[in-house]
């Protein structure tokens, strides 16, 4: 039987990328985004015969969307087994300079959108009684961020702890809850946060001397997707080049 993943904010970058790799391995994939139009043009470039693709808009600010989305899957599909929570909103706002509203926007955004994925997916896996969650992390969370602002690190910093919750909560469904934490990855958002002038002296700090790369993790991703990864959960994986280690 063919498995279904649905991942957020996927209509583009790093979600475009986890979606290819997901429906490469096999995956029938469910393509959300706030607009509906670049999910759609997304869906298209993946399957254009539509067989094992479907685009939705999702919201991720707002329950009753995610609510929708699964709603529209099972009607489609029939199952839901792998989500990767991967929509996000990220800021490079100098520190001193965030405004309360801005910190909020940043935080709400990001965390909610994991805890509202988590809790409405995760409930209909768990009593399924099975399911794969993935919420991306990154690095910004585990060593206070370089690139990226105040807000956004301190909301990836949560969602490693919200992983950490989530796991012990839904593994008696046999739902495996993990995080995937990049560093700088060679997509349209890092590019957009770090200047050309500024990218080789980034890529100097960087112990490989490169960017990561988008492709692998969607690969790991599938990995963590798989039934044998029953023993994976609560977990946080670093992919970051070597700049933090422990």
């Amino acid at each position: 039987m063919t498995q279904i993943a649905l991942v957020t904010g996927a209509a583009q970058g790093l979600g475009l990328a986890i979606a290819s790799r997901l429906f490469a391995a096999g995956y029938a994939v469910v393509i959300t985004d706030l607009s509906p139009e670049r999910a759609q043009a997304a869906a298209q470039g993946l399957d254009a015969s539509g067989e094992r693709v479907l685009a939705l808009k999702l919201d991720v600010g707002s329950k009753a969307d995610f609510e929708a989305a699964l709603a529209a899957t099972l009607a489609r599909f029939g199952a839901l087994h792998v989500v990767v929570n991967n929509a996000a909103m990220t800021m490079a706002t100098p520190v001193m300079q965030i405004s309360p509203d801005e910190f909020d926007r940043v935080m709400s955004l990001n965390t909610r959108s994991v805890f509202v994925g988590c809790q409405v997916f995760g409930a209909h896996m768990a009593k399924a009684g099975y399911g794969r969650i993935v919420n991306m992390a990154s690095l910004a969370g585990q060593n206070g961020g370089t690139a990226t602002g105040a807000h956004y690190a301190a909301s990836k910093g949560a969602i490693v702890t919200l992983t950490k919750i989530f796991a012990k909560e839904l593994a008696a469904g046999g739902v495996t809850v993990n995080a995937i934490a990049p560093g700088p990855i060679d997509s349209p958002m890092v590019h957009s946060v770090v200047s050309a002038e500024r990218m080789p002296g980034m890529l100097a700090n960087i112990p490989v001397g490169r960017l990561g790369d988008a492709d692998f993790l969607g690969d790991l991703i599938v990995q963590l997707a798989r039934p044998e990864a029953y023993f994976t959960t609560g977990a946080t994986w670093d992919v970051n080049g070597g700049l933090f280690m422990r």
